[in-house]
């Protein structure tokens, strides 16, 4: 099913309709950071929920705000680090995954299409520490979903691994509540 936004920007967005939010921007510039009503959710928020690449792309070229926080204080960074493989992207890899290594290959290409959409965020300024209204950073995020590509590009453009969220948790201790050593040795070695 997915969301209803009351922004038609933000629909096009989320809904990976790239015409639409080519002529929608081209319509009024306005739209390149106006806020969904309900969720506070800006079209480059929409975009990387999604994981639309080339939307986001598109976004941040025309100078979207990468730093703007939708009602939740979530920014765009959050959304892509939180991105998790649609059920159909699943059901893809496990019926391909018999075939010639398809399914493997499908998923590899997934991870690479969500590893540059957080490199081209990173790119345009995205603050790598803004904290959400549980005060979790795309760090705390990243650690929970043992996303091992994305942590080290996340220390890299220097996210700090002893910001605590507001359960009092640093992202290192969830790597160690977790029981993540690879992770955690990544994160060690930052602090």
């Amino acid at each position: 099913m997915g969301i209803l936004y009351s922004q038609p920007i933000c629909q096009a967005a989320y809904n990976n309709d790239f015409n639409e939010v080519q002529l929608l921007l081209e319509e009024d510039r306005n739209n390149l950071n106006i806020q969904d009503r309900f969720s506070g959710d800006t079209p480059l928020i929409c975009a990387c929920r999604k994981g639309h690449n080339r939307i986001v792309s598109y976004l941040l070229k025309r100078n979207a705000d990468v730093n703007m926080k939708n009602k939740k204080e979530r920014t765009c960074l959050h959304y892509a680090v939180k991105k998790r493989f649609s059920l159909l992207d699943y059901l893809l890899i496990i019926i391909l995954m018999p075939v010639m290594l398809i399914g493997y290959l499908l998923m590899v290409s997934k991870t690479k299409q969500n590893e540059n959409l957080i490199k081209m965020l990173l790119r345009a300024g995205a603050d790598v520490n803004a904290a959400d209204n549980s005060g979790r950073t795309a760090l705390h995020y990243a650690c929970e979903m043992k996303n091992q590509t994305i942590i080290p590009l996340l220390v890299e453009a220097g996210a700090d691994p002893s910001i605590k969220d507001k359960e009092e948790e640093t992202p290192l201790e969830i790597a160690r509540r977790l029981k993540f050593g690879n992770i955690e040795n990544i994160l060690k070695k930052d602090s």
